[in-house]
């Protein structure tokens, strides 16, 4: 199975022809509403995708998953999500234990920092991208747990998430 990044979503998961499309919400303190669902859904139908899965690390609304029903939408919530990370950790000892060769997990390319954006860094203090390297800069959460709080943003955002507290 392929995977790939697309603006619209958070996974684009192909297998032969087959398309399926995923969105990611990291929101235990809220719950994922209808609209997330729907969002999904007209993507899904924009791209010709066979089916999509919504992933968060909480719970859905009511309406959330009456209209996920008999749309092949399917909604995993934390609980549902810490079942399967504990599934596949299980899985993975079992296949160490055997001999059997584990899968090979494709690493984040961490590129080196040009002296052109070392400079910058330190002129304006801000520190480095834990991912990319490339400068960051101050943001203020809008929505979630933290919405009004500050914190570095990676400043190549979208194509880099990398973000870190201010301390």
């Amino acid at each position: 199975m392929e995977l790939l990044q697309r603006p619209g979503v958070d996974l684009e998961l192909r297998k032969g022809t087959e398309l399926h499309l995923v969105q990611c919400r990291q929101w235990p303190a809220h719950k994922v509403g209808v609209a997330v669902v729907w969002e999904l859904y007209g993507v899904m139908a924009a791209r010709g995708a066979a089916g999509g899965f919504v992933v968060t690390s909480g719970t859905y609304t009511t309406d959330a998953e009456s209209f996920a029903a008999g749309r092949n939408i399917v909604l995993i919530g934390g609980d549902r999500l810490s079942s399967m990370v504990e599934a596949a950790g299980a899985s993975m000892s079992r296949r160490a234990g055997s001999g059997t060769a584990e899968p090979k997990v494709r690493q984040a390319q961490v590129q080196p920092v040009s002296d052109a954006t070392a400079e910058k860094i330190r002129v304006t203090g801000a520190p480095a991208c834990p991912i990319c390297g490339s400068a960051m800069v101050r943001r203020v959460a809008r929505r979630g747990t933290n919405a009004g709080n500050a914190f570095w943003g990676c400043a190549v955002f979208p194509r880099c998430k990398g973000t870190l507290p201010i301390a």
